[in-house]
């Protein structure tokens, strides 16, 4: 499995990018370990544009063939775009977990909260831990 050196990651399998498209934000999605942990994705429910996300709290759902997880926020802010692609072709999120499948945009309140993500290694580690 591959898990990009220019990302950042949390405990619960989200990576995040920056910059995102947007002014000042960051994009999020989920790992590849996560979707094939997931299985055939089918739905996701995400945050609607303008919502406020805290960091560590549920955001959205993504459903598979096999069960529901939660998407979690990995920084608190506001979402500023959502990947509505998904909505028609969810499958995006198993064939391109870090490109196409990503999940939505936020502008952190505190940009400071990136520097508490995982890198590359400090994820693989997580994992095998």
């Amino acid at each position: 499995m591959s898990y990009p050196e220019d990302l950042r990651y949390t405990a619960e399998h989200e990576w995040v990018r920056t910059p995102g498209e947007a002014a000042g934000s960051i994009r999020i999605g989920i790992t590849e370990y996560a979707q094939d942990a997931l299985g055939d994705i089918v739905y996701v429910s995400l945050p609607e544009v303008g919502a406020t996300v805290t960091a560590g709290d549920a955001c959205g759902e993504l459903e598979s063939t096999k069960s529901v997880s939660d998407v979690y926020a990995p920084v608190s802010g506001e979402v500023v775009a959502v990947n509505d692609s998904l909505d028609a072709a969810p499958e995006q999120l198993n064939t391109d977990p870090y490109g196409a499948g990503w999940l939505f945009e936020v502008v952190p309140g505190d940009p400071a909260q990136l520097e508490g993500l995982l890198d590359a290694a400090g994820y693989q580690a997580s994992l095998s831990a």
